[in-house]
């Protein structure tokens, strides 16, 4: 009886699984990006009104069982619009395109030179908005992009904005930065001010590193690679975000957006604004910021849109801008907080010299896209940016009352500060007050660094068979405006300066009234460049030439009588070329190889010696050669590539002053070279792993003799020797780690967790201070750091409204560690000026969707 009962039993077990394997059938797809045709990994596949769903692999491919009488699959991916798919049993769904949620997405990143990953034979990352959203919390903008190869980020000092990044060892001065195509680097020195783009995390769609030469068709001067940043365009889906969150340090940060979508009559509106504000990690490191953006967009046809773009941030944050001893730092009471750059005037926090920085730079662009016809799209940006503002220093015949040795990290002699060490601008004002006839003996002033900027960007892409071909200009026009001004005379009358030959040096001088130097720098910019790419079923390729003429114009205000203030234009004519071979041996395996050679442009203080009109007729292009080996596995659940480089920089301009003498040093040449390493699994749709390792080794190849010439009679005094040969290029870690693990603990939360790790990081060092009597050696070696940092993000749903709940926090541990160290001259620890990295820190927020 036991036996005949669990036969039956048996025979029961097997018909509910073959019921249950009949009631079920397979459905299998590949999803795609409709505008680049890119694999989209991690879309979700769901069947509406059942728990039965997936996710897409790495190659975009799924395959889902779903319930017999299943009538549609619904298909999303984070800045795609959701795509309903109708189901009639078993089937090969094929490819499912996704169209984005934004107006004209697809024409900006063709002209943005937004490339495809698995395609285009560069080095390139691609930094998701659902990433910079859920894990960059209340850091620095460029801090997303820390788990990415051979970069680097540093709070710098510390102060809002002043966050720093350098890929492959170059800082933002030699890496492009493009905001929808823009370049926005400093037309006189290349540099990025991260602080005056701060509401970028806000509206940033996508952001694409391109590590070396890149893709990017324009004549950018860019040695370490591009930054390629896209922001939000205009929301093609009705509706709108508030989002508020906290942190520590008193961070407190409010957003809202809303959309109109597209609307019948073609026209769209997208409107988004934010403020932030902390006290800061630091000391005496209070910071107020705002950010806004606004996107109308027009569908005039199906051949012509056009779109309005305009993003700003007007802030002000104090900072520290003076390193110190790991001694000095030990033994003050605030230890790795210490900031010797502030103190208390009237009884409120006032940065003083190097403590304070203000600034707001909006960008708008009016961009055009024409598509000809189906091969043949023209896009058109016209664009401008008209910035101000600038940061405090200390001026005066007595400056030393509020001023740190920037050398030694020492105060000076005659510093002034209170019983709780902070800087006395009070009993500064006390003292400036007894000087009825003198003026002020100390005063607070504001370096000014206004400019106006206006451009055009215009390509023509045409596709003919496997070749796109692209052709396009690029003119800019850059005026900068640099002077200092009075900003607090801190308790006196007037203020006496005699840098100025066409003012009476008596001239007294109130708050508004510029003094210590005035000039304008002009920059024109003329340049063509075109591209030729072949994308096979096996073989993708491309060649492009970028040909510039690039002038430059001084105009000194103080200095000079009126009939002598403006220099003629210098005319230089840079241009590079490059070229790229991918080949697929296979869906899964796949190797690629680039090199260029660029010839760079010297940057304006290079070209205008001593910061007067002299120009530099010794003046000499820098050169770049690089070149790149790769290869790629990209398999359903397991993606990576390993990317070796090589890139020399030769002639490196760099103009020193040594006393009352000037060093032009023209033969700096550095090599960089490395491999890179960066791999995704993904065992089940709830769990990702992510890992990347790049080992670096950036030396300096040459010892540099150079011609030192007096400073006022330009007679030769004799010869300045450099001893770096070997010497390692400083302010950024050449071996890099990471692993990122995100796993999906129960339905909706999702908690993530990275570790990094920081090596062979070298101080950097003054070259003008390893002469031949200097002690030799490498740049002081940091310790290596391994930092943690955690996160969650949980989605529910509140009114009928999408919500999410999400947190941060990073150097769980509470690691100490150094994150920019100066080279002393003994290259050891005890004498370098450092800054420490941030402790344990976090953050917090509620986002909702309407």
């Amino acid at each position: 009886m036991k036996n005949a009962m669990r036969s039956i039993l048996t025979m029961a077990a097997v018909l509910m699984l073959s019921v249950a394997a009949i009631a079920q059938t397979t459905v299998k797809g590949v999803v795609v990006d409709g505008g680049s045709g890119e694999s989209l990994p991690g879309a979700s596949i769901v069947v509406p009104g059942t728990t039965s769903g997936t996710v897409s692999g790495f190659d975009g491919s799924f395959a889902l069982q779903v319930p017999q009488g299943a009538s549609k699959v619904v298909v999303s991916f984070v800045g795609f619009l959701d795509k309903e798919i109708a189901l009639s049993g078993a089937q090969d769904l094929g490819e499912i395109k996704l169209e984005s949620d934004a107006v004209g997405l697809n024409e900006v990143s063709v002209m943005a030179s937004v490339v495809t990953d698995r395609q285009t034979p560069v080095a390139v990352s691609t930094i998701s908005a659902d990433i910079i959203e859920n894990k960059l919390g209340s850091q620095e903008y460029p801090e997303i992009l820390k788990t990415t190869p051979s970069i680097y980020t540093s709070k710098e000092g510390g102060g809002f904005g002043d966050a720093s990044v350098y890929v492959r060892g170059f800082d933002s001065n030699n890496v492009g930065v493009l905001i929808n195509g823009i370049p926005v680097n400093d037309m006189e020195n290349g540099k990025v001010y991260w602080s005056n783009w701060a509401g970028l995390s806000d509206v940033s769609r996508t952001m694409q590193v391109q590590r070396g030469l890149g893709a990017s068709k324009l004549g950018l001067s860019s040695v370490g690679g591009t930054i390629n940043i896209l922001t939000k365009s205009t929301d093609a889906k009705k509706g709108g975000v508030v989002k508020t969150g906290i942190g520590n340090d008193g961070y407190r940060k409010q957003l809202f957006s809303i959309s109109t979508g597209m609307m019948d009559n073609g026209w769209a509106v997208t409107l988004l604004g934010s403020h932030t504000y902390a006290d800061g990690y630091i000391r005496g490191t209070d910071y107020d910021a705002w950010s806004y953006y606004a996107n109308v967009s027009k569908k005039i046809n199906d051949k012509h849109t056009m779109s309005f773009m305009i993003t700003g941030a007007p802030q002000w944050h104090n900072q520290r801008g003076t390193k110190h001893t790991i001694e000095q730092y030990r033994n003050h009471k605030h230890e790795e907080k210490y900031n010797s750059d502030y103190g208390i005037r009237e009884g409120k926090v006032y940065g003083g010299g190097y403590g304070y920085n203000y600034y707001h730079k909006p960008q708008a662009q009016l961009n055009h896209y024409w598509n000809i016809n189906e091969e043949t799209l023209m896009t058109t940006s016209v664009y401008a940016s008209v910035g101000s503002g600038g940061g405090r220093r200390v001026s005066g015949e007595q400056s030393g009352w509020l001023r740190v040795d920037s050398k030694t990290g020492e105060d000076d002699p005659n510093i002034l500060r209170t019983a709780d060490g902070l800087l006395d601008f009070d009993e500064v004002s006390a003292r400036n007050a007894t000087y009825t006839a003198e003026g002020s003996q100390a005063i607070i002033g504001n370096s000014v660094n206004n400019h106006s900027w206006i451009g055009l960007l215009s390509s023509l892409t045409m596709t003919k068979q496997a070749i796109t071909y692209t052709g396009g200009l690029d003119l800019r026009y850059y005026k900068g405006e640099h002077y200092r001004e009075v900003e607090d005379l801190l308790g006196g009358k007037f203020f006496l300066d005699d840098s100025n030959i066409n003012r009476d040096a008596d001239t007294w001088l109130k708050k508004g009234d510029k003094y210590s130097y005035h000039n304008d720098g002009k920059v024109l910019y003329t340049g063509l460049f075109g591209q030729a790419e072949y994308a096979g079923d096996n073989v993708t390729g491309f060649v492009s030439a970028a040909l510039s003429r690039k002038s430059y114009k001084r105009v000194d205000y103080f200095q000079y009588a009126p009939a002598e203030q403006e220099t003629d234009w210098e005319h230089f004519f840079p241009w590079n070329v490059k070229a790229g071979v991918s080949y697929k041996f296979n869906s899964i395996h796949s190797v690629f190889g680039n090199a260029g050679y660029v010839q760079r442009t010297p940057y304006f203080t290079n070209v205008f010696l001593n910061y007067k009109n002299d120009v530099n007729d010794d003046v000499k292009y820098e050169k770049i050669i690089t070149s790149e080996l790769g290869y790629k596995y990209t398999a359903s659940n397991f993606d990576a590539k390993v990317t070796l480089y090589r890139t020399q920089w030769k002639d490196r301009g760099l103009v020193q002053t040594i006393g009352r003498s000037k060093v032009n040093i023209s033969g700096l040449n550095q090599l960089h070279q490395g491999i890179e390493f960066e791999a995704s699994y993904k065992p089940s749709k709830k769990l990702t792993i992510d890992a990347m390792f790049s080992l670096g080794d950036w030396i300096y190849e040459d010892d540099v003799n150079a011609a030192v010439f007096n400073e006022e009679t330009n007679e030769l005094e004799g010869e300045f020797n450099a001893i770096i040969k070997d010497v390692h290029v400083g302010n950024s870690a050449q071996m890099t780690g990471s692993v990122s693990v995100r796993y999906e603990v129960l339905p909706k939360l999702t908690i993530s967790g990275d570790y990094l790790y920081y090596g062979k990081h070298y101080a950097n060092f003054d070259a003008t201070k390893r002469g031949l009597n200097s002690v030799p050696g490498d740049a002081w070696e940091m310790p290596d750091v391994g930092l943690v940092d955690l996160g969650f993000n949980y989605r529910f749903e509140i009114a009928g409204l999408k919500a999410s709940i999400y947190g941060n926090m990073n150097n769980v541990f509470d690691t100490e560690y150094i994150s920019k160290a100066q080279d002393g001259t003994t290259h050891v620890s005890s004498d370098a000026l450092v800054y420490y990295g941030f402790g344990r820190n976090w953050s917090t927020g509620l986002k909702v969707k309407f």
